[in-house]
């Protein structure tokens, strides 16, 4: 681990003031659990690191459920919000999301802020002796010819084919949510759709966010279709482990019609990632087992698999049928 400067930010200003003073070379800290790990590694190497903990005792770590939607602060720490009665009861994909990621010692831990941020898990990338144009631009990718078993099928690029690995992130991009932001340049708000970056021929690139930008806030909007919302996960194992394969799904019925459905991938993706041509085969239809197949064909026919992770398009087909007919069969 590199040497490095630790700073205590007083409130957001000062916490953006003092990350854009580094530059690229900050990195905001709050939960830690994934960051530090990569400090040990050497993979991440900043001159300052920035405690934002403090900003937790003001409106980052509320959660407000209103008629309005969802509020959540960057800093509500994931089991908090994962065990909240409201966000339980209307918007069951996020507690899903959470409860089913890490292990609750690191749920207690880590902030939603940084669980969006997190990195990938990609060997290649976690091994500073191989090659990772993530790491080290114009290396090239050892995953494309190496054991790429756990790697993307959808989102993929000659540079990068490494996996998105949160949960929480397909709930968010699945319900639309919004994330706001305080940076140098003053606060936005990013359609959460239009946070991470696919990988391009720019695989370091992975947010639009700006150096010394921080995430402060996520709002969900409400709707008619969050309380039959799910979170289906398949995994190696069932304890503290990244998804082969997930969906995220939102639905909105007139009895069996689909009035309108969200539908989003996990752990075979670079990014969050969103279906439109899923959601196009189901929306105004009679959902059944032979509907939600239909949708699982459109959704990975861009598909493209390498050699050790082929398996991923026939057990992500089978998630979103399943996940689909577990959200229709909610009772609500």
């Amino acid at each position: 681990m590199n040497r490095f400067g630790y700073y205590k930010a007083r409130d957001t200003g000062d916490a953006v003031a003092a990350a854009a003073a580094h530059a690229a070379r900050a990195q905001f800290i709050a939960g830690g659990t994934n960051v530090v790990d990569y400090m040990k590694l050497d993979v991440l190497q900043p001159d300052r690191l920035v405690d934002i903990n403090v900003l937790a005792k003001d409106v980052h770590g509320r959660i407000d459920v209103t008629s309005e939607g969802l509020h959540l602060g960057a800093l509500v720490r994931m089991a908090e919000a994962q065990d909240h009665p409201d966000i339980k009861r209307d918007y069951p994909v996020i507690a899903e999301s959470l409860m089913l990621a890490a292990s609750q010692q690191i749920r207690n831990m880590a902030s939603l802020g940084g669980n969006i941020l997190q990195k990938t898990r990609c060997q290649y990338f976690r091994e500073t002796s191989w090659p990772c144009n993530k790491r080290q631009p114009g290396s090239g990718c050892s995953a494309l010819e190496g054991i790429n078993r756990e790697h993307a099928v959808l989102g993929t690029s000659p540079a990068c084919i490494a996996t998105y690995h949160g949960d929480f992130a397909q709930a968010l991009i699945a319900l639309d949510a919004i994330v706001s932001t305080a940076g140098p340049n003053g606060n936005r708000q990013i359609p959460f759709g239009q946070l991470h970056r696919l990988p391009g021929d720019t695989p370091e690139v992975e947010t639009v966010l700006e150096p010394g930008e921080l995430i402060t806030s996520i709002d969900v909007p409400a709707g008619p279709h969050t309380r039959r919302s799910h979170y289906l996960k398949i995994r190696d194992r069932q304890s503290y482990q990244f998804a082969v394969a997930s969906v995220a799904v939102a639905l909105d019925l007139d009895g069996d019609r689909v009035r309108d459905v969200r539908l989003a991938l996990g752990g075979v993706a670079t990014v969050p990632w969103r279906s439109g041509e899923a959601e196009a085969v189901i929306r105004g239809n009679i959902l059944d087992e032979r509907l939600a197949a239909k949708a699982a064909e459109a959704a990975f026919a861009g598909a493209e698999p390498r050699q050790y992770n082929k398996f991923k398009v026939p057990a992500g087909k089978a998630a979103i049928v399943r996940a689909l007919l577990e959200a229709k069969a909610m009772r609500i």
